[in-house]
C-alpha cells in the first residue's frame, strides 16, 4: 500500500515539556487509523503538526511526499476536525458548511444535508449558543462531506450522546465504503471505536508504543483465570501486565499467544483463558508503563522490536518506519 503520510523522528517540545520523543510512523493510504492514548499522550500535538497547524521541534513530516506547512496544494486535501474547533461569533452551521464548501475540493452537499437531517441540527441559530453536542456535530459534518483524501477526527464527537455517537459511527463506516480514503480517530472511547479502526497507533508519553493492525492487536494478550497457583506455573516467565486476585482465584493477563498444546496444558490444569479486548489491552499497557515496572520505557527490554509473533510493540519506536531510510528527502 502507498503511505500518504511519513513521519520520521518527530519531536516536539514546549518549553520544559516533551509532548512528543522522536515518534517515526507511516499512515497508508484508505484505511481507517486510531490513534489512542491519555490525555496528554501527544495524540493532539501530533495531528496539529500533521496538518501544519503546528511547527516541530525536529524531525520531518511529509503529507503526499510534500512538506504540508504552508503548502495549498497538501492542505486542500486534508480535513482536520477537532473538538476545540473555534468560529466567528456571529457564525452559523450554515456559515461554516458554506466556507467548507468553497475549501474543500471533494465536497458532497448531498451528504452534508442528509447528516444535517441525522443529527437534527438548527442551520440558522449562531454556533456560539448551540449545545456541546450540536457544535459536535458541526465538526462531525464538515469531517464526513468534506470527504478529504485524509480526515482526523480529534475527539470532536464527544459531545454527542451514545444515539448520536453511533450515528456518526455508522455514517462513517458507509461512507468510507462508498468513498475509500485514509481517516485517523483520536479517541478515549475506545470499546466504541474498536470496530471501525483498523490499525492502532498507541501513543504514551510523547512515543509511539504500539503500530498494529486492529487484527494483530487483539491477539497480543492473553487472560488466564483460575487457581492463583497455577496461573502462576501458567505464566511463568511471560511478561505479565496486569494481575488482580481475590482469596485463591487470580486473573493474570500477559503479553503473548498461546500454542495448542499449551492451550491444552492450561485447560488440563483447570484455569480458563478469556480474551482481552483492544480497550482492557491498551489500559493494562499504559498501566504498566506509568507504574514504572519493568518495561517501563518499553513493554520490556526484549521488545525494542518486533516480538516472537511479529507484533510491534515499543517504548522505543521501533517501528517499520525506522527500518527505512532515515530521511524523508
Amino acid at each position: 500500500m502507498n503511505s500518504v503520510i511519513q513521519v520520521r523522528n518527530l519531536t516536539k517540545r514546549y518549553k520544559d515539556a516533551l509532548a512528543l520523543d522522536g515518534v517515526s510512523f507511516d499512515i497508508e493510504q484508505d484505511a481507517i487509523y486510531g490513534l489512542l492514548g491519555r490525555n496528554g499522550a501527544g495524540k493532539t500535538t501530533a495531528m496539529s503538526i500533521l496538518t501544519a497547524q503546528n511547527l516541530p521541534t525536529s524531525g520531518e513530516v511529509r503529507v503526499f511526499g510534500e512538506n504540508p506547512y504552508e503548502n495549498a496544494r497538501v492542505l486542500s486535501r486534508m480535513c482536520f476536525v477537532r473538538e476545540s474547533q473555534k468560529y466567528p461569533d456571529d457564525a452559523t452551521p450554515r456559515h461554516a458548511f458554506a466556507a467548507a464548501r468553497l475549501f474543500f475540493p471533494r465536497w458532497d452537499q448531498g451528504l452534508a444535508d442528509e447528516l444535517i437531517d441525522d443529527f437534527q441540527l438548527p442551520l440558522k441559530r449562531t454556533i456560539k449558543k448551540l449545545s456541546r453536542g450540536q457544535l459536535s456535530a458541526v465538526g462531525v459534518i464538515i469531517g464526513l462531506a468534506s470527504r478529504a483524501e485524509v480526515t482526523f477526527f480529534d475527539e470532536p464527537y464527544l459531545g454527542l450522546d451514545a444515539v448520536a455517537r453511533q450515528i456518526f459511527y455508522d455514517r462513517l463506516l458507509a461512507d468510507y465504503a462508498e468513498v475509500p480514503r485514509t481517516i485517523l480517530l483520536s479517541s478515549h472511547l475506545i470499546d466504541e471505536v474498536s470496530n471501525l479502526i483498523e490499525r492502532v497507533l498507541l501513543i504514551d508519553d510523547g512515543r509511539i508504543i504500539m503500530d498494529e493492525s486492529a487484527e494483530d492487536a487483539r491477539a497480543l494478550a492473553t487472560n488466564v483465570v483460575g487457581d492463583a497457583a497455577a496461573v502462576d506455573r501458567a505464566v511463568n516467565g511471560r511478561e505479565v501486565i496486569h494481575r488482580e486476585g481475590l482469596g485463591r482465584v487470580a486473573s493474570v493477563t500477559f503479553l503473548g499467544r498461546l500454542d495448542g498444546a499449551e492451550r491444552a496444558a492450561v485447560v488440563a490444569d483447570g484455569l480458563e483463558l478469556a480474551p482481552v479486548s483492544l480497550q482492557q489491552l491498551i489500559v493494562r499497557l499504559t498501566q504498566q508503563r506509568s507504574a514504572g515496572r519493568p518495561g517501563a520505557d518499553g513493554f520490556s527490554s526484549s521488545n525494542s522490536g518486533p516480538d516472537s509473533s511479529g507484533s510491534n510493540i515499543s517504548g522505543t519506536n521501533t517501528t517499520d518506519a525506522d527500518t527505512q531510510e532515515g530521511s524523508l528527502r
